[in-house]
């Protein structure tokens, strides 16, 4: 993932700003979404369903005012990048994200399909069930 350099503010009690948050995960979301070779369709559905010209101009500043919930997305894509490339190489990446899954959590979907279904509770789920495969 090629994410570029930035200098975030901490406040004086040593936290970020909602809106530096926004920029680094939208950064890291659009570099993430480009290696796994998202469709603009689907990242729209894992950023919580934004409406387009908001998904725009997301992808073009990698600056906005992001409610709760897609920070939360955005925590969790993030997660799973994470434990993902820490369990597999990179070429096993997508075999994962793409190949049908036996795992009762995927119901016999890809982990992408069951993502893609849009919800935050199945973004928590990939999350919370590559952070136990990681032990």
């Amino acid at each position: 993932m090629t994410v570029n350099s930035a200098h975030y503010r901490a406040s004086s009690h040593g936290q970020v700003s909602n809106e530096d948050k926004a920029a680094a995960g939208l950064t890291a979301f659009f570099s993430i979404a480009e290696e796994w070779k998202l469709t603009t369709s689907q990242q729209i559905t894992l950023l919580g369903n934004p409406g387009r010209t908001t998904f725009f101009q997301w992808k073009r500043t990698l600056h906005g005012n992001l409610s709760r919930d897609t920070l939360d997305r955005l925590s969790y894509i993030l997660g799973i990048y994470k434990n993902l490339y820490i369990l597999f190489s990179k070429d096993h990446v997508e075999q994962w994200l793409s190949n049908t899954n036996d795992n009762p959590i995927f119901n016999r979907q890809s982990p992408m399909e069951y993502m893609l279904k849009g919800s935050l509770t199945a973004l928590a789920d990939v999350r919370r069930y590559l952070d136990w495969a990681r032990g």
